[in-house]
């Protein structure tokens, strides 16, 4: 008997899993997950286990300062998720099978993040540092003015990008165009691999609060709306290029916000076509639904529903607000992480 996942990974959605935790990385492996996704909050959530103590007390012992190891113990728990996918990456020959690695959430810190110019920089910098020697690694880089400006080098330089933080179709395609631009720079696109992570739960919690006019039928699909656009219009400017690899989008923040909502709102709403990135509760709670998944990733909701969404939902506005709250969301728990280890040493030393 097919299983819900195994139904949503039948009908051809790619199923990643939003942590690195290795216990839980093995578990959803043998579900069918075949990638994985990391950022701060998630190391943070795993170093408070106590499990990495080994790790840290060795990176203290070397000397390392407390930005040196967070990083070093990143490296080292994505570097083990991706031996988990290692064999996906090849049976796919590199579509498939990755884990993504995010670049340093500081240097969008509005206090604390360097110019413009130098952010960019930065970003180059460090992708190619982290790219460097792994095989089924993605960058992930967000779709910041700084973030946007280092994607044409990185992908130039053969660095596989994931990059994220997409909450509207202008963010897309200019990031889109930087990758390929630095795409057709390279001597060989064979291994050329590029995916495009657009957030969907947040965009619903959003219109609830900014357009309480939206009808009960328009309210809470902006989301599903807006992902399913930019699907469409990732699919039809890379179908023209015939790359030998997919370029892809993520559908990201799949976890539902509303206790009315099913848990598996999001995950049916894009079952089909490309990757879903969904939280380990988000995936445990759809393979005890006894649902079976189909196809729904191109079906849209009726014509007057989109026509509400499009006259009502300021998608400037949107983007902004959830940009600011975005870049809040990715600088912070990196600072509350380096805090964690700060006190790890204190009480590891004693």
């Amino acid at each position: 008997m097919t299983s819900p996942l195994q139904s949503l990974v039948a009908c051809g959605t790619k199923l990643w899993l939003d942590s690195i935790d290795p216990e839980l990385v093995a578990s959803n492996r043998a579900l069918g997950a075949t990638g994985a996704t990391s950022n701060p909050i998630i190391i943070a959530d795993l170093l408070k286990t106590g499990r990495f103590d080994d790790e840290i007390v060795s990176q203290i012992r070397k000397g390392g300062d407390d930005v040196g190891i967070a990083w070093t113990v990143t490296d080292l728990l994505v570097g083990r998720a991706q031996e988990v996918f290692i064999p996906v990456n090849k049976e796919t020959h590199g579509d498939d099978g990755y884990v993504s690695f995010e670049l340093d959430p500081l240097l969008e810190d509005a206090e604390l993040g360097p110019p413009l110019k130098d952010r960019t920089a930065a970003y180059i910098e460090l992708g190619k540092k982290w790219a460097k020697g792994h095989e089924n690694r993605m960058i992930k880089v967000p779709a910041t003015p700084a973030g946007l400006g280092c994607l044409e080098e990185l992908a130039a330089a053969g660095v596989t990008l994931n990059v994220t933080l997409i909450f509207s179709m202008r963010q897309y395609k200019e990031a889109r165009d930087a990758v390929w631009r630095g795409a057709q720079r390279r001597k060989d696109l064979a291994k050329f691999k590029s995916v495009y992570s657009i957030f969907v739960s947040r965009l619903d919690v959003y219109t609830e609060k900014a357009v309480p006019q939206l009808s009960a039928a328009a309210q809470g699909q902006v989301g599903i709306v807006n992902a399913k656009r930019i699907w469409k219009e990732n699919l039809d400017f890379w179908a023209p290029k015939k790359t030998p690899l997919k370029q892809e989008m993520i559908f990201a923040s799949t976890g539902t916000k509303k206790p009315e909502d099913a848990p598996w709102k999001y995950v049916e709403a894009f079952a089909g076509s490309d990757i879903e990135t969904n939280p380990p509760a988000t995936n445990a709670a759809v393979e005890k639904s006894g649902r079976t998944f189909t196809r729904q990733v191109d079906k849209m909701p009726a014509p007057e529903v989109l026509a509400e969404i499009d006259k009502l939902v300021d998608m400037q506005k949107l983007e902004e607000t959830l940009m600011h709250e975005g870049l809040a969301k990715f600088a912070d728990p990196f600072k509350a992480l380096l805090k964690l280890i700060g006190e790890k040493r204190k009480s590891l030393a004693g």
